[in-house]
């Protein structure tokens, strides 16, 4: 028996670009240009049956720091739900989703149709969310006594590197999670670049923490807005020898705005994978590399793409240690997956797993033993675990940004998720990256001006 798609692993040797830019991406989906999967001796397809699926939700705190930082506009990512699927063989495999941030929520409907089913027949299926895939993928490794990795290709990794993820955050919190990263062996720190927040003075302080061959990436979701205001921006931020990468610092689909904004800098710049179309990224030149992530179809298929055009990407994939150690056999059978992965679990208090993910010299080992190559650590899951909410969790937040002049603006939750990052990729809503801006979230202790700037601040921004 045979597991995954054939046309879904990327040769050691790459097509060369100007070939790729004549043959188009027509090609990568025919498989003619790839090899096949290795074939991995399975048990009798009756073992592999599905025949129970559980599912618990959990709510993980963060720590200290990332707490301070991810109560402003996301504090549901608090939630994840961890997912066991029981085979017939007696093998038991385990997902996770983070609830309120995930590329697919596992729904009552896609349990009750995997019931029944072969797990090895149905794991490729992305739609079933990213728990019950991942926890398919695990069982049915586990049930064939290998690595997940084995399921997905040939492994062309050993170790596969990683990086330190962290929300927009004050200036000191952002030196001390440098600081803390390079410490436990990380060599990259990737953070969101907002006008709400002074990023040279972010720069500043983290750069004093940690050596130049430490690397610093700076996700702008647009909020640079054109190429013209970009570029003293990007320019400037350039003179750091740590700063190494910038994401989407204006719209991705304004090729000619990204397409000068990286002629104008030695840094490296990453879209999301799809848009503008892949073909088009690659043909204008208008990035250096990708952010891969979704499910494990998709996933695959667009790094053939990105191992075809010769591109390198990060593996974005979101959770606690559960989703990170998944993380790990896709960054061991995927070639160009050599920028440094985001998992964001080093956000938790606890990677829910009894030995938890470590790094040396900016990379993690990709497991060797049978499924994840991690165990679940139960004891903390249950401590963690609570009822599932029937709604993504909102409580009342203000979020005030002043500046120097004494301007004030405030957000209120009521805008919906970022509601803060939203508005403010919009051109006038808020000042351009002015140097001493500062954020803070204000917290409801009952008083009336806390309540009055409340519900002036329901229908949009407000200035005062």
């Amino acid at each position: 028996m045979t597991f995954g798609p054939s046309s879904l692993v990327p040769k050691k040797k790459n097509m060369h670009r100007r070939r790729f830019l004549k043959t188009g991406l027509a090609s990568v989906a025919v498989g003619g240009l790839l090899r096949g999967v290795p074939l991995v001796a399975a048990p009798p397809t009756k073992d592999l049956t599905v025949t129970k699926i559980d599912r618990v939700t959990v709510k993980v705190p963060f720590r200290p720091a990332p707490d301070r930082n991810m109560a402003r506009e996301i504090p549901h990512w608090k939630y994840s739900e961890i997912c066991t699927v029981h085979l017939q063989s007696g093998h038991q495999g385990h997902g996770e989703t983070l609830l309120y941030y995930t590329w697919g929520v596992t729904s009552d409907e896609d349990v009750k149709n995997a019931l029944g089913k072969n797990a090895a027949a149905i794991m490729w299926d992305d739609s079933l969310g990213a728990g019950l895939q991942m926890a398919l993928f695990d069982a049915v490794a586990r049930a064939c006594d290998v690595p997940i990795h084995s399921l997905l290709g040939h492994q062309v990794h050993e170790r596969t590197p990683l990086s330190w993820w962290n929300i927009d955050t004050y200036p000191e919190d952002m030196a001390a999670e440098c600081k803390l990263a390079y410490s436990q062996g990380y060599m990259a720190y990737k953070t969101k670049g907002r006008p709400w927040f002074d990023i040279y003075d972010q720069m500043d302080l983290a750069t004093k923490e940690v050596p130049p061959e430490f690397k610093i990436d700076m996700d702008f979701n647009d909020t640079l807005l054109n190429a013209e205001l970009a570029m003293p921006i990007v320019k400037a931020l350039a003179e750091y020898p740590q700063t190494d990468i910038y994401e989407s610092p204006i719209p991705q689909r304004d090729i000619p705005g990204n397409q000068a904004i990286r002629k104008a800098t030695r840094v490296k710049i990453a879209m999301h994978y799809g848009t503008p179309p892949p073909k088009i990224a690659i043909c204008k030149g208008v990035c250096d590399g990708f952010v891969i992530g979704r499910g494990a179809s998709a996933l695959l298929a667009s790094a053939n793409v990105a191992a075809v055009a010769d591109m390198p990407f990060w593996l974005q994939l979101v959770g606690t240690g559960i989703t990170a150690a998944y993380s790990l056999h896709f960054g061991g059978v995927t070639s160009h997956s050599t920028w440094p992965a985001v998992n964001c679990h080093q956000l938790y208090t606890h990677q829910l797993l009894k030995e938890p993910i470590t790094l040396q010299d900016g990379t993690a080992a990709v497991p060797t033993k049978p499924g994840l190559g991690y165990d679940i650590d139960w004891e903390a899951v249950e401590r963690f675990r609570v009822d599932k909410p029937a709604a993504r969790p909102d409580p009342p937040r203000l979020v005030e940004v002043s500046w120097p002049d004494g301007k004030k603006i405030y957000f209120n939750h009521l805008g919906g998720v970022n509601f803060v990052l939203v508005p403010c990729g919009k051109p006038d809503v808020i000042p351009f990256y002015v140097r001493g801006v500062k954020t803070r979230l204000l917290s409801d202790d009952g008083s009336a001006e806390f309540q009055d700037l409340y519900e002036r601040s329901r229908k949009g921004p407000l200035t005062i």
